[in-house]
């Protein structure tokens, strides 16, 4: 058996289009016989540090050649990606790195002091020296002759657990590719594209939505190590964009830049959203500039796209995420019935791009695949001509900026402090970020505790995007009669 991986695409692309640029960086072209002469190269230099099939190889790093050259690279050898969010604390990061069991840490060098002592093995490398992994790759280029069934595991994506403890996604190489088709049903890509890439990498949407379908068509993806609002208007017109993605906040930060009004966006086609639903008012802003904003609900365990508002629905069906992606089926569900037109049920989703499970969590895993169908716990309602429309995200949890947060690993630190007596934190809008947190809390008899302390304990404790905006002191919490927290209460009416 050959290798049907996505390790596979550097070489079938290759053999296609060689000198066609696959990914641009700060004015560096990567052709796409480059990527692939890099990325077996670095496969094979990792087999000679003896990582193979089913190792966990784990990126730490801002978008970059680099992080693109490791995934590949892995794919190549069976092993298995964890790509580690950035903007996680450190001891958030240990445990991602103790429980992937990853055997080896690539590192940016302006992030790597916070992993040191944590990874059984780092390799630091500098983003800004060109190819920084160089010193990692053989000598001789050559192919990898690993065979790799798209049944194989390709990566693990952590995302933030209800329990306070992130949860490790199992994504096989089938279901991104799976995914991929679903979107190229729904989205007209063109071999052409040239895709901004902004939003982070080590984020499901920006890898499985974005990079990898550009490389499927043989388009050519412009990578940005972070999302720079002015940079980015000044890109689209310069280098003639034709593929953009971001999440609210994202398209808030572009209309607002100085030069939006008056640049020449003429050359975007697309341009996708996903993680909360686009404002009317925010849509019109670039209707006005002749691009409609095509959203979708999906997930980091649907790898990630469920549903699909298209184009010629958007204004039409506006507040809804569209209907199932063409090989995906949804249902909306009370128990295990299907509910009526406009009444709330939880979504289920099946279909090949669905994750196999939970690294390592077999209760979790459990408990929300059952059977063919994964449980979401997101609530949504169906129109009468089967549109979803989510009106409620899993349990308690709230979208900050595209950033899932879940309040109870917030209570968990918040609790750690010594005055605390209860505790609740619960999203609240924010225009800027979509939502915010605000904490609730209640201080032990005869305890002082003000909203700077609370702030403080929690910095340098938990990624910047999960700490609350703001600290709301009060002398109960509601509950129920039996006892269970009513943060809908919270929502409400605080007092």
């Amino acid at each position: 058996m050959r290798d049907q991986g996505l390790g596979s695409w550097t070489r079938r692309r290759a053999r296609m289009t060689p000198d066609r640029a696959a990914l641009v960086q700060d004015g560096r072209a990567t052709t796409y016989a480059e990527l692939h002469d890099a990325s077996s190269r670095l496969a094979l230099g990792l087999r000679d540090r003896g990582l193979g099939r089913g190792d966990r190889v784990a990126f730490l790093g801002l978008n970059s050649v680099e992080m693109v050259l490791a995934m590949f690279a892995a794919a190549k050898l069976g092993a298995v990606f964890v790509p580690v969010n950035t903007r996680l604390a450190p001891p958030e990061l240990a445990y991602v790195l103790e429980h992937s069991g990853s055997r080896l840490l690539l590192a940016e060098d302006a992030l790597a002091d916070a992993v040191r002592g944590s990874a059984p093995e780092l390799v630091v490398f500098d983003r800004d020296a060109g190819h920084g992994l160089d010193a990692l790759l053989a000598d001789v280029g050559a192919e990898v002759d690993e065979p790799i069934a798209l049944d194989d595991l390709f990566m693990i994506q952590y995302t933030s657990g209800t329990s306070g403890r992130p949860k490790g996604v199992m994504l096989t190489h089938a279901n991104v590719v799976w995914n991929v088709y679903n979107l190229l049903v729904d989205i007209d890509l063109a071999s052409a594209e040239v895709a901004l890439v902004t939003a982070p990498l080590f984020h499901t949407a920006a890898l499985n939505q974005v990079l990898f379908p550009t490389v499927l068509k043989g388009g050519t993806a412009l990578l940005e190590a972070r999302f720079d609002p002015v940079r980015a208007v000044d890109l689209i017109e310069s280098e003639r964009v034709t593929l953009l993605f971001g999440v609210t906040s994202m398209y808030l930060a572009l209309a607002a830049a100085p030069r939006f009004g008056q640049a020449d966006l003429s050359s975007l086609r697309l341009a996708l959203s996903g993680g909360a639903p686009i404002p009317e008012s925010l849509l019109q802003t670039w209707l006005d500039r002749g691009l409609m904003i095509i959203q979708g609900y999906g997930l980091t365990e649907a790898s990630p796209g469920t549903t699909m508002l298209r184009a010629e629905d958007g204004v039409r069906k506006l507040g809804t995420a569209g209907t199932a992606c063409f090989f995906t089926d949804v249902r909306v569900v009370q128990g295990d019935d299907p509910v009526p037109p406009g009444v709330p049920g939880e979504v289920l989703v099946s279909g090949p791009n669905v994750s196999p499970g939970y690294w390592r969590d077999e209760t979790a895993t459990e408990r929300a695949f059952s059977g063919e169908w994964l449980r979401t716990g997101d609530v949504a309602t169906l129109d009468d001509e089967g549109y979803v429309r989510i009106v409620d995200r899993v349990k308690d949890m709230y979208i900050s900026g595209g950033e899932n947060v879940y309040p109870a690993e917030v209570e968990r630190a918040i609790y750690a402090l010594p005055e605390v007596a209860e505790c609740a934190v619960v999203g609240v809008p924010d225009p800027t970020w979509g939502e915010v947190g605000r904490a609730f809390v209640v201080v032990r008899e005869g305890a002082v505790l003000d909203a700077d302390a609370v702030l403080a304990h929690l910095d340098g404790r938990l990624a910047r995007y999960k700490l609350p905006r703001s600290v709301v002191f009060l002398p109960g919490l509601p509950h129920n009669a039996s006892g269970k927290l009513l943060k809908s209460r919270l929502k409400e009416d605080p007092s």
